[in-house]
This record gives C-alpha cells, sequence and structure tokens, in this order.
C-alpha cells in the first residue's frame, strides 16, 4: 500500500484524538465554540511504515517589546506548524540522549551514529573549514512528511486570505506617509494580511492590524526557509546532521491549497527559484535546497474552522448571514506532543497554569531546555567531542548562535534570505542568557 495524503493527515488526526480532553478547544460557558489549527511531523520508514513523531496546535506569537522578559523560557512563536517543528527538534534530541546512553550497540529508527570516515571534520582545530562533525544524522531512508489543517500564514494563503473577503479585491495601499507602500525589499513594514497586491513577499506575524507588532515571520516564509536549512534547529544541528532532514511532502486540506499561493510561497517555480538556479556550489554542510510536494487531502480537522462550522451546521446553530460566525473563536491554548512521550499546553508561550515568564513555566521546546538538554547529550558523548562541548558551554545563547560550528547552517540562511526570501529580518532580543 503506496503512502497517500490521506494516510499521512489521518496519523496525525488519530494522534491528537488521543489526547485527553483538557488538551482540547471547549466550548464556552457562554456557547462559543473554540477552533484551532493542528500541524503535525510524519516520518516513513521502510515498507510504508508511518509513525507520527510530533504534533501541536497553536496560533499566536510573542510580541517583539516581550522578548527581553522571556529569557530563553518562552516561546516566541506557537503557530501550530511552528510548535509542530520545534517539538520534532525535540524529539530528535530525545532520540540522541536515548543513542548517547544506551552505548554503541543502541539503535533508532530515525537517526544514527555517523561512521568514521563521515566525520573527518570533526578532529579538524580549524575555523576555516565548514564543520560537519556532528555524531548523529537522520537516517537516509527516512522521509518525513508534514499535516496542516490549516494553509500557512502568509503568502501561501494570501489568495485564501484575500477570497475569505466579502468584497475580495485587494486592499488599497494606505496614503498617509506613516504606511508608505512597502517594497519586497521593505517587507519589515508589511503587517501580516495588509497589501494583498504584494505577493512573493516575507511578511510578519499577526495578521490582525491592531495587535502588538512582531518580527516573527509568516509560516509560509519559515516553511520555505526549511527547505534551505532543514527541519532542524541550530541547536539540534550540532549534533544531528542536516543532509536528510529535509520535508517530501507538506499535506494541506483541499480546501485550503491555493494552488497558485504555494507554488508561488514555496516551489522552484516561484519565489525559490533563484535558489534553484544557484544550488550549485551554493551550500555545505549537508544544506541544501530540497523544495517539498505539496499534496492535498479531503479529511478535515474537528476542531478547524469548518470542522466547528460544519458541528455547528448539525446542531443547528448555523445563521444564515454568517455560517455560525457569531458562534465561533479562535483558541488561545496551544498544545505541543511528541513521540517520545511528551505532552503540555502553554498559553501566552508558557505552560498553563504558570504566571508569563516563569521559568518554571518554560516549555519542552523552549531555546533553554532544548539547549541544556543539548549540552546533557554532549557530556555523554565522551572526550572526542571537546570542541562540540564547548560550543554548547556558551556564556549566552547569543555565543552559542554564532559559533563557527553554525557557520554552514548560517551561510545557508543568509544565502536563503538574500537570493530569495528578501526582507527577512531577525526576530533579536532573547539571546543574552545562559544555562
Amino acid at each position: 500500500m503506496s503512502v497517500t495524503p490521506d494516510i499521512i493527515a489521518s496519523l496525525v488526526l488519530q494522534e491528537y484524538e488521543k489526547l485527553p480532553v483538557k488538551r482540547k478547544p471547549p466550548v464556552r460557558d457562554n456557547g462559543i465554540h473554540e477552533w484551532v489549527p493542528l500541524s503535525g511531523i510524519v516520518a516513513e520508514l521502510r515498507g510504508n511504515d508511518l509513525r507520527c513523531l510530533s504534533l501541536a496546535t497553536g496560533m499566536k506569537c510573542l510580541p517583539q517589546a516581550k522578548l527581553p522578559l522571556a529569557r530563553g523560557n518562552v516561546l516566541h512563536d506557537w503557530h501550530a506548524e511552528v510548535l509542530a517543528i520545534r517539538a520534532f527538534n525535540r524529539f530528535v534530541l530525545d532520540e540522541c540522549k536515548a543513542l548517547a546512553e544506551g552505548g554503541p550497540d543502541t539503535e533508532s529508527l530515525f537517526l544514527r551514529r555517523r561512521r568514521v570516515d563521515e566525520l573527518q571534520e570533526l578532529v579538524t582545530t580549524t575555523t576555516t573549514t565548514p564543520w560537519c562533525g556532528q555524531p548523529f544524522t537522520w537516517r537516509d531512508d527516512v522521509k518525513l512528511h508534514m499535516y496542516c489543517s490549516e494553509a500557512p500564514c502568509g503568502d501561501a494563503s494570501m489568495e485564501l486570505t484575500m477570497a475569505a473577503q466579502a468584497d475580495a479585491t485587494p486592499w488599497e495601499v494606505p496614503s498617509s506617509p506613516a504606511a508608505a507602500e512597502p517594497t519586497p525589499t521593505a517587507a519589515p513594514l508589511l503587517p501580516g494580511r495588509a497589501y494583498f497586491q504584494h505577493l512573493g513577499v516575507v511578511r510578519r506575524k499577526p495578521a490582525r492590524g491592531d495587535a502588538p507588532a512582531t518580527l516573527s515571520k509568516s509560516c509560509s516564509d519559515k516553511l520555505a526557509l526549511r527547505q534551505c536549512t532543514s527541519l532542524l534547529s541550530s541547536t539540534a544541528s550540532l549534533l544531528v546532521n542536516p543532509t536528510h532532514a529535509y520535508l517530501t511532502t507538506l499535506v494541506l486540506p483541499a480546501s485550503q491549497h491555493s494552488v497558485t499561493g504555494c507554488e508561488r510561497a514555496f516551489s522552484a517555480r516561484g519565489r525559490m527559484a533563484a535558489m534553484k538556479e544557484k544550488t550549485d556550489n551554493l551550500l555545505a554542510g549537508g544544506y541544501r535546497f530540497a523544495p517539498f510536494r505539496v499534496d492535498t487531502t479531503n479529511l478535515e480537522f474537528a476542531y478547524s474552522r469548518r470542522g466547528v462550522i460544519s458541528r455547528l451546521g448539525r446542531e443547528g446553530e448555523v445563521v444564515a448571514a454568517g455560517v455560525g460566525a457569531d458562534k465561533m473563536a479562535a483558541s488561545n491554548l496551544a498544545v505541543a506532543w511528541t513521540a517520545s512521550g511528551l505532552e503540555e499546553a502553554s498559553l501566552g508561550g508558557t505552560l498553563q497554569g504558570r504566571k508569563l515568564f516563569d521559568p518554571r513555566g518554560a516549555s519542552f521546546a523552549s531555546r533553554r531546555k532544548m539547549w541544556a538538554l543539548a549540552a546533557e547529550i554532549a557530556s555523554m558523548l565522551g572526550a572526542g567531542l571537546v570542541r562540540l562541548q564547548k560550543t554548547l558551554a556558551a556564556q549566552n545563547y547569543a555565543e552559542l548562535k554564532q559559533s563557527d560550528m553554525l557557520q554552514p547552517r548560517m551561510d545557508a540562511k543568509r544565502k536563503a534570505t538574500s537570493i530569495a526570501l528578501k526582507g527577512w529580518a531577525k526576530n533579536q532580543g532573547d539571546d543574552d542568557f545562559g544555562l
């Protein structure tokens, strides 16, 4: 039996259904039904053996002004797609730890130890040669797929956003000097949903114009970049070589698939064309431009907007003019789960039940928790990885991110954002904390 988009989607949906009721959008006391986006990462092993490795729900992000308060403990962006990838990276680190604890005979279905001939760069002391001596690598026969219950915010969903308006005509650009018409190279000025006539550009979250400003890029932009930097985070890529850790497929509901939008946002026929043209000798250290395929499913998530509308219809709550819009609201709750046994809910980027910015409320996918786990794993790997251990013992997160060991990843990101994703701006302000 071949792997189909329906099978990938159903696996994520089934895993989500196993979560306790408290992790799912409720019906409020006033009768309002909450909805939320869902995303998940699925691994395809030999023999069409599929495993859901991570999933997440969520749809908000931290305002730029609050980043300095995060101290590595608060999530910056918990849109479902972004949080599912962060949860995937936590799964990867958990697999690394299991391999390190178990010794040389321990195996993983997803990672493997790298051979001696693959680790020649590990012993070099020069910083002029790109480092690619990660002790582990993603298995080359394990494919990665992603399911999203909603079209990724940003460029891939602009046509859908326009069509959802009562008047689908693109909004006029404001004429006031304070909101002068932006250009693709001045994309930081772009609100999430405004300037519909500017397509193929980097956009910012959130979509609402009256929400606090952020420099968190749209999910379309972040997924496009992942085609060049892999699914691995900076921290995970210190331990795991990125060569095979790229998405093969992105699965969307048919109702959420704009062929034009997805081709423009992700493909080598759209804004990523320049990356394909300049791929030769462009990236090093296992990084490359690896575009994913976009497939569709007719399955719908029960807690999506459409799922809630359908449920309201069955309950006789749909109003003729607004198809139940007055009975629905977006959920503030974000949920993350991994196949390594982790599960949590958060509000405002902090674990549910903890005050915002409380260190005890740090998510398992937070910067601090991921860095601490990577440092622990490196310390378990023996004296042969002194350089890696020293890097992970950085004084603060900024120093870690600027390590020469991450140079190949930084180069891949810099080239992608200068060649294809122009206007990318760093989301700075939460990098002066240490372990």
